[in-house]
């Protein structure tokens, strides 16, 4: 016997008045799973169409694997074949910054060259006069001694006390 709903499991109870008998659940012979089939029937083209999306969805997530799985193994393959290009660039440009920086070494290098020339240049007639005087003086200095020695050994410097 199907049940149109849950409340006539139950039987009825007396009117008001004088105690009667109290309401009980019916006994029934099919029990509560007789009441659930038909949900579950009607519940059973919902669960076909979830599983046809999980399986749908499934389907879709493997391709996008498979793809990007490609996609990256491409990217790889790509980034080993350019990096022999990427090394030879970046081996150019430190060798560019080293010719720039030696060229930039060499040219301070060539002016504090020429400014100690510049400076030895310019300080080469009074180090000239310096020396010459000292040459003179020595001279002169050294005339004056060995004309003094001569005239001591004329007068008889020989002479011991």
């Amino acid at each position: 016997m199907a049940r149109n709903s849950l409340l006539d499991r139950f039987r009825p109870v007396g009117a008001p008045g004088p105690a009667g008998p109290s309401g009980v659940p019916a006994g029934d012979d099919q029990g509560p799973e007789a009441e659930l089939v038909p949900v579950f029937e009607a519940l059973d083209p919902t669960i076909r169409d979830g599983r046809i999306l999980v399986d749908s969805a499934t389907a879709r997530a493997a391709d996008t694997v498979a793809q990007a799985r490609t996609q990256a193994a491409a990217m790889v393959e790509q980034a080993r074949m350019d990096s022999g290009a990427v090394r030879a660039n970046a081996a150019a440009a430190v060798s560019r910054e080293a010719v720039a920086s030696d060229e930039q070494m060499l040219g301070q290098a060539k002016e504090e060259a020429a400014a100690l020339k510049r400076r030895g240049e310019s300080r080469v007639p009074q180090l000239a006069a310096a020396i010459v005087a000292d040459l003179v003086s020595d001279l002169l200095g050294s005339g004056a001694d060995q004309a003094n020695a001569a005239d001591t050994d004329k007068h008889g410097s020989d002479a011991a006390p």
